[in-house]
């Protein structure tokens, strides 16, 4: 069955950076579309950026020129390099996975991780 972990979550200073993985098994990385979202205390959950199964991205306007999805296919994950972070980045960071018909027909992903917290201070 599908399942995704994050890592490399944690404490950073503004301005900082930090690299969030998450692993993929039970699926190939390779055949489905990925994406990051994050979520604090009260709010929804948001999306941050997506790839698909070609390796094309799109990021959230308020994290471009500062957030990067990857993917690295033989490794079986999905990377988000984080840059120039600010408090406002603070948040719980979850990965999320599906087959590029299924976001597309639903709009959403299936599979999703346990979460990985961020803090910027």
């Amino acid at each position: 069955h599908v399942q995704l972990v994050e890592s490399g979550g944690g404490s950073v200073q503004a301005g900082g950076s930090l690299r969030l993985s998450c692993s993929g098994s039970g699926f190939t990385v390779s055949e489905y579309c990925m994406g990051w979202y994050r979520q604090t205390p009260g709010k929804e959950r948001e999306p941050i950026g997506s790839i698909d199964s070609d390796g094309r991205t799109s990021v959230a306007s308020d994290v471009k020129g500062r957030f990067t999805v990857s993917k690295d296919n033989a490794k079986n994950t999905l990377y988000l390099q984080m840059k120039e972070m600010k408090p406002e980045d603070t948040a719980m960071h979850y990965c999320a996975a599906d087959t590029c018909t299924v976001v597309a027909e639903e709009n959403g992903y299936g599979y999703w991780g346990q979460g990985t917290q961020v803090t910027v201070s």
